[in-house]
């Protein structure tokens, strides 16, 4: 999607990842196909390209090194890959800079984790260090004898012990920084999240306007202080009094944002062009809009029923070219833009049930 919404502005794409026929790699201008953790491989693509920026932040920190030495532009850069794809890194960040986040503690071994409880209390989550998402790597805590069985099921692995939040809403705040340090956003996006994925998201936020704007000037605070050039989403927790906290930060386009491909002046994607080009950054305006993903379970009963959706006025389709669907894999999403959010959601979700009829 990325390198769909680049190419109308004349820059053309390159991909690099282990994946062979990948979703990037079938609209790429190059695709190289070789491990992260190939060095030279690494070299040889850096040195064909103008500038670097990653899909998901479980790169590992040396591909953005080594571009970084070759003198090749790396957007957002290797530091903010590095703190913000370990969770401890991204907790201490946020602490150190007066960021609302959940009490925390960090956990190298079992009496780490039986010492973080007694000081952060229970219910809490535990939750690896490295590459966790959709709600991998995460084990919830209701009482302290759970400790040992936590621990084991995690892999005892280095993680971080965080408070349960009790929460009104789920909201993300997807904003971009150009290279001149100009901020701009898409507003407070709901998200609904099932099984720990993301399920369906609408715009704008159905919240009060001061809490929007909490979240907004929270994300401004977080792109600044990384120094962040590009595309960063910041995924907050509404509280019942109307306050924030912060749950995690991807430094990339993010599933909350796919609805602005439709919904805004210029999308996510455009705008991550933008920014890691070094060109001014795009209007932001967004219509009303919702969106649902769609997963590979979908599929468990033959293809869905694509024509249902296609026939349906302001529902826009998008599969994403994986090969094969399992469940729990995001396999595409639908977007309806309305003349409210209510109505968007509604349709979008009428929509995702007429796949399967």
């Amino acid at each position: 999607m990325l390198g769909l919404a680049a190419a109308p502005l004349g820059y053309r794409f390159a991909c690099y990842g282990p994946e062979a026929d990948s979703p990037a790699g079938q609209v790429a201008e190059l695709d190289s196909v070789a491990a992260y953790d190939d060095r030279a491989a690494v070299r040889t693509f850096v040195q064909q390209v103008d500038v670097v920026t990653f899909e998901f932040e479980n790169v590992p920190a040396h591909v953005a090194e080594i571009a970084a030495r070759a003198g090749v532009p790396v957007r957002p850069a290797g530091r903010v890959l590095h703190t913000t794809q370990q969770r401890l890194r991204e907790k201490e960040f946020l602490h150190r800079h007066n960021l609302p986040v959940a009490p925390f503690a960090a956990v190298h071994s079992l009496a780490d984790l039986h010492t973080a409880l007694d000081l952060i209390g229970t219910p809490a989550i535990l939750k690896t260090a490295d590459f966790g998402y959709d709600g991998k790597g995460q084990v919830r805590i209701d009482a302290p004898a759970q400790a040992e069985a936590a621990w084991h099921a995690i892999g005892r692995k280095d993680a971080v012990l965080e408070q349960l939040i009790v929460f009104t809403h789920e909201i993300s705040v997807v904003a971009a920084r150009g290279i001149d340090g100009a901020f701009a956003h898409y507003g407070a996006l709901e998200n609904q999240h099932v099984n720990h994925i993301l399920d369906v998201t609408v715009a704008p936020a159905r919240i009060a306007p001061a809490t929007a704007w909490l979240a907004i000037e929270s994300a401004r605070t977080v792109l600044a202080a990384l120094d962040v050039v590009g595309i960063l989403c910041v995924e907050f927790f509404v509280l019942a009094d109307g306050g924030v906290v912060i749950n995690e930060l991807a430094p990339r386009p993010h599933n909350s944002g796919h609805l602005t491909i439709e919904a805004a002046v210029t999308s996510q994607f455009e705008q991550q062009a933008r920014a890691v080009c070094g060109v001014a950054l795009g209007d932001t305006t967004l219509r009303p809009a919702a969106m649902v993903n769609l997963l590979g379970d979908l599929w468990q009963n033959g293809e869905p029923a694509w024509g249902a959706v296609l026939a349906m006025p302001n529902v826009h389709l998008h599969l994403y070219g994986k090969r094969t669907a399992r469940p729990g894999r995001k396999m595409g999403h639908l977007t309806a833009v309305a003349d409210t959010p209510d109505a968007a959601e509604a349709i979008v979700r009428a929509a995702r049930a007429a796949l399967t009829r």
